[in-house]
């Protein structure tokens, strides 16, 4: 029974061969305008990761700062892992960090959202802006203050 590569029928396959006809340079042979679709895919797929852990990290500080008496270990790890997906993901494709104060913006609408879904506070008794910068956003050791002791 032969295997087929089409991109239709079976991805795998097609993944498999297209990968062999460029590494043995045979570029005549190559599916060129579906490897340009799914190198695109993979790009976007990147900034969806960045902009999906940027939204969490940002949601539970919100959490962190305005429900400090609901602070729990699992938000604090949740917190923890997010900075570590981050740096890994700017660390594996550091041009993600372009126009990031953007991305930053449009994940902290979204966690704002959320936020408000996840502790019943609404979303106005958050700021408007973002009120943390991006190197405290990474900071292993930052954790916002309660909201009521300032």
């Amino acid at each position: 029974m032969e295997i087929t590569a089409d991109y239709n029928k079976d991805f795998y396959a097609w993944l498999i061969k297209n990968a062999d006809l460029l590494r043995k340079r045979q570029f005549a042979e190559v599916d060129v305008e579906h490897v340009a679709e799914e190198l695109e895919a993979m790009r976007k797929s990147e900034k969806r990761e960045l902009m999906s852990c940027l939204t969490v990290l940002l949601a539970h500080l919100l959490k962190w700062q305005f429900q400090s008496a609901l602070r729990s270990r699992s938000w604090k790890n949740t917190i923890l892992i997010q900075r570590i997906d981050i740096s890994v993901l700017l660390e594996d494709s550091p041009s993600l960090q372009y126009d990031l104060g953007d991305k930053i913006a449009v994940a902290y609408e979204k966690a704002r959202l959320s936020a408000e879904d996840e502790t019943g506070i609404d979303k106005a008794n958050f700021p408007e802006q973002c009120p943390f910068t991006f190197a405290q956003m990474l900071r292993k050791d930052f954790f916002p203050e309660d909201e009521n002791n300032r």
